[in-house]
């Protein structure tokens, strides 16, 4: 998955299609994102110590990774991610538009010596 915690997105499809916001969590094992403002929904809350009053609460709920595109700093265009090696081993994102890199995957590789 490409999308990392604090990217800015584009919601594609569904009731907050063309909605930017930006990715609060990543959940890997079910290949799910949470976006401020959007898939909100209410939580019927109990009276408690913690919250006296009750009532509805509202509050985001995790969209599908596949339903948001990154939205490019360069360009400032939704668009989809590549993955590309960099001349040193570094593994970089890059926006599939403009072809700009969108930060560091993964550190440089080493080579290991044969014996």
């Amino acid at each position: 998955m490409l999308i990392k915690t604090g990217d800015t997105v584009e919601v594609v499809t569904g009731d907050d299609r063309g909605t930017r916001g930006k990715v609060l969590s990543v959940d890997r094992t079910v290949d799910k994102v949470l976006v401020e403002h959007v898939n909100r929904v209410y939580k019927h809350v109990r009276r408690s110590q913690q919250n006296p009053q009750g009532g509805r609460l509202s509050k985001e709920m995790p969209v599908q990774t596949s339903n948001v595109l990154l939205v490019c700093e360069s360009c400032g265009a939704a668009a989809r991610l590549g993955v590309r090696f960099m001349d040193d081993g570094t593994k970089e994102r890059y926006c599939k538009k403009c072809g700009a890199g969108n930060g560091q995957i993964s550190p440089p590789r080493t080579q290991h010596a044969k014996k």
